[in-house]
């Protein structure tokens, strides 16, 4: 055990004087132990914090959701595009349809978009915003934080009272300083009265819609503001359907079809006018996208990394070549052969350490640069600095291994003699 303790002293002096006395030539041969490591945990890092970013994205949307629409998020909208095209919105009466007759559902709700339009208070215009009719169960679908206000009431839907939420950017435009609530704002040509605005959403990377964006009203006043019976060529309204507990998304959406199928009067032989859709579905397409790019990172590194074996390498024949006399005197003295290969791959390994460690440096400096920069949450996880770590130790192993052999080969005889 001493000897081993001596052994690892002695290869981690070593490799500090090949680091020190030879300062270009480490600095080279290390840089691609350095890059290698930088492009694959870099990447790593970027696509774990990207999936972790859309993954709560998911969850504050919720997996237990079905979306009807009349496009279907798994084909490619220049597929079949005519096929889609013919599909019917979704109306309010599919929604009712479906809010009375499913019993495996826990909520139904329903908006349609009325268009981008001009909100005006006092002096102040915002244009663009999202006008959206929603039912009343739209609130308690989407879970919405309110950063004033609340969401309107069950009468204030059912009776179309004139009232509205407001998106964060919205009222912020719209407002500024001012408290919003309480305010009367005119919106195609009505007046309505701001009883709430959402939190920002603006670090989510997947949502229904932009919320920082929209003014959200009841339906039942949205069908006195635009005629709601047009059935537009664009997927401006949704259905969100909810499971019930203890039930699965398959046995909703099979109870949706049923419903859906007898209320459009489908024969048995048509095939469905709507889409179905789950952001299970989503996570499956991500996950294929995430292992492209991690693929990519992987082979870009392992370039890299390769250079840097070769680079070690070169690094640790060269250490051989000058202590030749010594590995001679110390195989006289009784050195094992075991001892001399541990010690040339011990040091080996520490040198990769070092520029792993470096590599590893770089990427902390970038995540913190750019998480700063671009308001996204760039982060290094303990998991990938583990994996940047064995990877260090096994290039070291790699590139250290024919070296370290070559040193414990050698005869002592020859190698004193050698100059």
């Amino acid at each position: 055990m001493v000897t081993l303790l001596k052994v690892f002293s002695e290869s981690i002096s070593q490799a500090l004087q090949q680091l020190t006395s030879n300062k270009l030539r480490s600095f080279l041969s290390l840089l691609g132990v350095t890059i290698g490591i930088f492009c694959i945990i870099g990447v790593q890092s970027a696509v774990d914090s990207l999936e972790d970013s859309i993954r709560n994205s998911f969850e504050k949307l919720g997996d237990n959701v079905v979306y009807v629409t009349k496009f279907s998020w798994a084909e490619n909208p220049q597929e079949n595009y005519w096929k889609w095209m013919r599909h019917p919105n979704p109306n309010f009466r599919d929604y009712e349809a479906l809010r009375s007759k499913l019993r495996s559902a826990a909520l139904v709700s329903y908006h349609t978009v009325l268009g981008m339009e001009t909100a005006r208070y006092r002096s102040n215009n915002v244009e663009g915003a999202f006008l959206l009719g929603a039912t009343y169960e739209y609130g308690e679908m989407f879970s919405f934080n309110y950063q004033k206000g609340r969401y309107f009431s069950n009468s204030e839907y059912y009776y179309g009272a004139p009232k509205c939420v407001l998106g964060h950017t919205v009222a912020e435009e719209l407002f500024g300083a001012i408290e919003p609530v309480g305010k009367k704002v005119k919106i195609k040509g009505r007046t309505v009265e701001v009883i709430g605005v959402l939190e920002p959403n603006g670090d989510d990377l997947v949502s229904v819609m932009n919320f920082d964006q929209v003014i959200l009203i009841p339906y039942e006043l949205a069908k006195t503001m635009a005629n709601l019976k047009t059935n537009s060529n664009f997927d401006n309204s949704l259905l969100s359907v909810k499971a019930a507990a203890g039930s699965s998304l398959d046995q909703l959406k099979d109870e949706i079809t049923g419903v859906l199928r007898a209320h459009r009067r489908l024969k048995p032989r048509e095939d469905n006018n709507f889409a179905m859709n789950s952001l299970s579905l989503l996570s499956r397409i991500l996950d294929s996208v995430f292992e492209v790019i991690g693929t990519v990172g992987l082979f870009v590194g392992a370039f890299a990394i390769l250079v840097g074996v070769f680079s070690v390498a070169n690094i640790m024949f060269v250490s051989v070549k000058e202590r030749t006399n010594i590995i001679g005197i110390k195989k006289a003295l009784g050195a094992k052969r075991y001892i001399i290969l541990l010690e040339f791959l011990v040091e080996s390994v520490i040198l990769c350490i070092i520029g792993g460690i470096l590599g590893l440096l770089l990427v902390h400096l970038l995540v913190t640069v750019l998480t700063s920069a671009l308001d996204f949450e760039l982060y290094l996880s303990l998991d990938n600095i583990l994996v940047g770590t064995i990877l260090s130790i096994t290039i070291g192993i790699l590139s250290g291994l024919i070296p370290a052999y070559q040193a414990a080969s050698m005869d002592p005889v020859d190698a004193i003699r050698s100059k």
